[in-house]
């Protein structure tokens, strides 16, 4: 219900009659399913639309009967699912023809507005929320089993190809797994996976998806690990614990899809990055690596930039990742309110201590206590892996 809410909302400010949403985490943000066939296409094989009222379904004959056993599990019996021949027409023309009334669409249809989704999808529902939570357990115990069994001579491609069929036993996607060895680690900040070993140490990084819901997280694991590491580490894990309070600090708890003057910026949180930085002792090193930002039905809702201007939603997943010359420190986080009442429980979901929940802990996997600069605050982020090589 709560979608649907801010869709009428969204309906009623843009004076339309409907919205549809055919591009694939759109769609699974609304329905909780997929819509996907080929992964390489931007645009799915379904469409689903909201008028004020009802909740439409359009897709061919081909997908039909399976979308709507298998692909609808947030939309009750009632909802209607409209089909056309697979032969006669596109899916744009479908929407088109089916529309009755102003409308917009997430894809380009015929004499339909454009419509940006993402404000739409923030910040997260209860719902949303709860599927997240297992989504992050899921995707660090995967990671993190995959980590506990490398060896130096491991190569990247094939401790990638681990954590791909780890996620995948889960019915979880993987857009990106980037894993660098002692060599390349220090070289590149996103370390695509090639046929070099492992070595001294490794990151692994991921950032998976399951049900449109994307979580993102880097581990650490030494061997050898070279007298610097430890020191990056830590610092890395500061930047990251200052973009997490500088989040809350600054972030409104509010409707999704409605901007407000009042509320902090992407841009805000991004000068504290960059305070923590010169803090650590590492300036200027955000120049080198995107830093991160909202997480949700995207890798990133949004990145960050010195400029930009994103609202700063709660309750959210941020997914903040700084670098510092091969180390890095990542991890999904769900922000919620501050604790305004003294109460000891947030403002909108008390299962979050002081209003940070780590979305992807196991508590299996060593931490290190961390502070945050500018902020009062101290979070227990991963620690480095060590192992006999």
């Amino acid at each position: 219900m709560e979608k649907r809410e801010r869709l009428e909302r969204y309906l009623e400010r843009v004076d339309l009659e409907s919205v549809w949403f055919a591009r694939p985490n759109a769609f699974a943000w609304l329905t909780g399913g997929s819509n996907v066939v080929d992964r390489a296409d931007p645009v799915g094989v379904a469409a689903v639309g909201y008028d004020g009222s009802d909740v439409c379904v359009l897709t061919n004959n081909v997908e039909a009967d399976r979308i709507e056993n298998e692909e609808l599990p947030d939309l009750d019996d009632a909802v209607a699912v409209e089909v056309f021949p697979w032969h006669e027409t596109s899916l744009e023309a479908a929407i088109a023809e089916r529309v009755d009334g102003p409308a917009a669409a997430d894809i380009d249809v015929p004499g339909l507005e454009r419509v940006d989704p993402t404000p739409l999808r923030q910040p997260l529902t209860a719902r949303d929320r709860d599927r997240y939570r297992e989504l992050g357990r899921e995707v660090s115990r995967s990671v993190e089993a995959v980590c506990r069994e490398l060896r130096p001579e491991d190569t990247e491609r094939e401790v990638a190809a681990a954590v791909r069929v780890a996620l995948s036993a889960r019915g979880i996607e993987a857009p990106v797994v980037l894993v660098g060895g002692a060599d390349r680690a220090g070289q590149y900040r996103h370390y695509t996976p090639t046929t070099a070993r492992l070595g001294d140490y490794a990151l692994v990084s991921v950032t998976a998806a399951r049900a449109g819901l994307h979580a993102s997280c880097t581990r650490t694991v030494a061997f050898d690990p070279p007298a610097w590491l430890e020191r990056r580490h830590e610092a890395a894990a500061r930047v990251e614990t200052t973009a997490l309070a500088a989040t809350q600090a600054v972030g409104t708890v509010g409707e999704g899809g409605l901007s407000s003057r009042d509320r902090g910026t992407s841009g805000d949180v991004f000068a504290a990055i960059q305070d923590a930085y010169d803090a650590v002792s590492y300036p200027g090193e955000w120049e080198h690596h995107h830093q991160g930002g909202a997480a949700g039905y995207s890798g990133r809702e949004w990145i960050a930039t010195p400029d930009s201007e994103h609202p700063v939603g709660l309750p959210m997943a941020y997914a903040w990742n700084p670098t510092v010359e091969g180390a890095k420190s990542e991890g999904t986080v769900l922000v919620t309110g501050r604790d305004e009442d003294g109460d000891g429980n947030d403002t909108s979901d008390d299962r979050a201590e002081n209003g940070f929940e780590p979305l992807t802990s196991t508590g299996d996997w060593p931490t290190i206590t961390v502070e945050a600069i500018g902020y009062d605050l101290e979070l227990e982020r991963p620690a480095i892996l060590e192992q006999d090589g």
